[in-house]
């Protein structure tokens, strides 16, 4: 019951953060502070949200949280654990793709060492998150595979809207600021999260 009160706790502390970092951001609306807060706000993800369900993981272990909290556990064993697989292995995949692009085209990475560069080909020609995107896939297929109904409800109700609440309300804000007109006009062309269907535009080169 203590990991999952961390984890209630956690979130509500990286939305309280998010509002607090956007709104000072909005006051001092600069690359300098951009740069600062998105290493802030990185670190509260890590700490708030994401470190509670990386211990859950071990500690009581996924399997474990609904009988923890006596409710019943997903039905279909076999479906769950087939489409578990699934959605384990696309988030998987997105996470690394679009770590390695930001690393090879961004000249940085996801976190603390920020990119320099837009960043408009591979998966964030479709995407502006794949990162998210992955991640949220990441623990709905692992709530699939444990076969947990509380780890669908908190992925669902929880991580998904804390972290998009992230997304829309501080990062696009200093994404903006730190990368200027290019990001806006990357915004323009690409959706924020669900993947752009069908032929792509004619690549251009990745700038700042």
């Amino acid at each position: 019951m203590v990991i999952i009160i961390l984890q209630v706790a956690g979130g509500l502390v990286f939305a309280v953060a998010t509002l607090v970092l956007g709104a000072y951001l909005r006051r001092h609306p600069s690359k300098e502070q951009a740069e600062k807060t998105s290493r802030i706000s990185h670190g509260f993800y890590w700490l708030a949200l994401a470190l509670p369900s990386i211990v859950a993981v071990f500690y009581p272990g996924l399997t474990r949280l609904d009988e923890i909290l006596d409710i019943p556990s997903l039905p279909w064993r076999p479906v769950t654990l087939a489409l578990g697989a699934v959605v384990v292995l696309a988030g998987v995949y997105l996470m690394f793709a679009a770590i390695g692009s930001l690393r090879r085209l961004g000249e940085g990475t996801n976190a603390f060492v920020l990119t320099k560069k837009v960043v408009t080909s591979s998966v964030y020609a479709r995407t502006r998150n794949p990162m998210s995107l992955g991640y949220y896939l990441l623990c709905l297929g692992l709530g699939l595979l444990a076969g947990s109904t509380y780890v669908m409800i908190a992925t669902l109700f929880g991580i998904v809207p804390m972290h998009m609440f992230n997304l829309i309300y501080f990062e696009e804000y200093e994404l903006a600021l730190r990368l200027g007109p290019s990001y806006l006009a990357y915004k323009e062309r690409v959706p924020l999260l669900f993947p752009k269907l069908g032929p792509l535009e004619s690549p251009t080169a990745d700038a700042q």
